[in-house]
């Protein structure tokens, strides 16, 4: 799968500290809170997940969970360029509360990550290689400096016939988002597991169908997502070399 993350937590204080302490979410409580932060969606329950698994949901369903004091939702629709720009109403369901958005998508190095407390946005940073740094709102958190500091730089293997280029920004993002997801959220999906970890298999999130009755169809969607996997060549295979270079491979 890669790390990939979509997620939504609200919290009543540190968000390690109150999920260490949960146990199985009730579905009616996690039904309600899906109506109200999915209003006027159309929303049909299904098979759950774990948290381990479930941060990063099929297209059109959402992972979630809530109990007293903390609230999780898992779903791509959370993936913005911009976490400043998180839809109104879902910054006002964390009035009193402290807000979490994680985000990542390991195909182009991209990390999202926002914090607001009480509604107040009080840290933003997004960025890629690709695009730079999207937006950077508010001072870094403790666990960032390291990384600005050029304390954790990027090690990049390159592409075969490509020469060796400064990686363009100062660490890589997925390494910032394990370590955002451990600080900001008790747990990490690819890291190394320290032992204060949250294990995140051992948390169960409902599962849901989600749609928006004015958002484009999905069925439609699957359809031109087919076609254009169609206009694609055979996929380019690489492994590992004995000196660390990437070898391309014979398709099978």
């Amino acid at each position: 799968m890669g790390a990939k993350t979509g997620l939504l937590i609200y919290a009543d204080g540190e968000v390690p500290d109150l999920l260490r302490q949960v146990k199985a979410a009730d579905l009616p409580r996690t039904c309600d809170m899906m109506r109200r932060l999915y209003p006027g969606w159309e929303i049909e329950q299904c098979a759950g997940s774990e948290l381990g698994y479930g941060v990063y949901p099929p297209k059109g369903t959402a992972y979630a969970a809530s109990w007293p004091g903390v609230e999780i939702v898992c779903d791509q629709r959370v993936m913005i360029d911009y976490p400043s720009r998180l839809p109104g109403y879902l910054v006002a369901a964390s009035a009193g509360r402290r807000l979490v958005l994680h985000a990542m998508h390991s195909v182009v190095d991209w990390l999202a990550f926002a914090v607001w407390e009480d509604g107040r946005l009080v840290r933003s940073l997004s960025l890629s290689p690709d695009s730079g740094i999207i937006e950077n709102i508010g001072e870094p958190l403790p666990f960032e400096r390291p990384y600005w500091a050029g304390d954790r730089p990027a090690d990049i293997i390159p592409w075969p016939d490509e020469d060796e280029e400064p990686y363009p920004l100062p660490f890589h993002p997925l390494d910032l988002g394990e370590e955002a997801l451990r600080a900001l959220c008790g747990f990490v999906q690819e890291g190394r597991p320290e032992p204060d970890d949250i294990d995140a298999h051992g948390i169960d999130l409902h599962g849901f169908q989600v749609r928006d009755p004015e958002g484009p169809d999905p069925a439609e969607e699957e359809a031109e997502l087919r076609k254009l996997m169609e206009t694609m060549g055979p996929p380019r295979i690489y492994e590992l070399g004995p000196d660390g270079s990437l070898i391309e491979r014979d398709s099978l």
